[in-house]
């Protein structure tokens, strides 16, 4: 069973089209990649893989459940078997790193306080942050910021982890090491990624697979391995885009 397959989604807003008749499955463990030019419509489709808004039709199954016709507890316990980090990370300010990340526990289980502040600092070793548990948000750099967001995004220990531009707003050298931390515990927990970005050093670095969104097509113009696709495709939009050619 995969992950996550969608079948024949559309995604919209009212009358408005972004995409139209998306049909892909992401594999368990891989690094999957959404990308496209500005308002193709990929962060409006991560929205709605993991059911922060409803798609106009079409299904989107997470590990064979179909989130669209899911309600109640049911929805929820789908809701939870995922975590999300939003482009700006969207940590609260008035808490502490470690406080963050225990947020979801909180909210969601019965876990004891010591058994939470114990889940929390470990995950927040993971992303290399142990040492700044007790710092608000505003006291760290982007960088850091957006591995907290990563560590509460895996509170409740998901395998399955959407990000929104994880690279947005950093420099080089963070960026490169946001990406060899999104590789890691890939490999090393097994867990699944899916990706919004348009950041060419990052999607060749990270990505497994990709999907290209085209606005003028409102749907899928490319998937596969990047680094095939860069070198490899008779669509000039495609290889525009990956060898940063610019369209007059």
């Amino acid at each position: 069973m995969k992950p996550i397959t969608v079948k024949n989604l559309t995604v919209g807003y009212g009358d408005r089209i972004l995409s139209k008749d998306l049909n892909f499955e992401v594999n368990a463990g891989e690094i999957f990649v959404i990308l496209g030019g500005s308002g193709c419509g990929k962060s409006s489709l991560l929205k709605n893989l993991f059911g922060l808004y409803s798609p106009v039709s079409g299904s989107i199954l997470i590990n064979g459940h179909d989130l669209t016709l899911a309600q109640g507890q049911d929805r929820q316990d789908l809701m939870l078997s995922f975590g999300v980090m939003y482009q700006q990370g969207a940590l609260f300010g008035s808490m502490s790193l470690l406080d963050n990340v225990k947020l979801l526990m909180e909210e969601y289980t019965d876990l004891s306080n010591d058994q939470m502040n114990l889940i929390a600092r470990c995950t927040l070793d993971l992303v290399g942050l142990l040492p700044y548990e007790n710092l608000m948000p505003s006291e760290i750099s982007g960088g850091m910021q957006k591995r907290a967001a990563i560590a509460r995004a895996m509170a409740l220990n998901p395998k399955i982890l959407f990000l929104d531009e994880p690279s947005a707003g950093l420099d080089p050298v963070t960026s490169a090491g946001l990406d060899q931390l999104i590789i890691d515990l890939s490999r090393n927990l097994d867990i699944t990624f899916v990706i919004v970005t348009h950041e060419l050093a990052s999607i060749e670095t990270i990505a497994d697979r990709v999907i290209m969104l085209d606005k003028d097509a409102q749907g899928i113009i490319a998937q596969g391995d990047p680094k095939v696709l860069k070198t490899q495709t008779d669509n000039k939009k495609v290889f525009d885009f990956f060898n940063r050619v610019s369209t007059p």
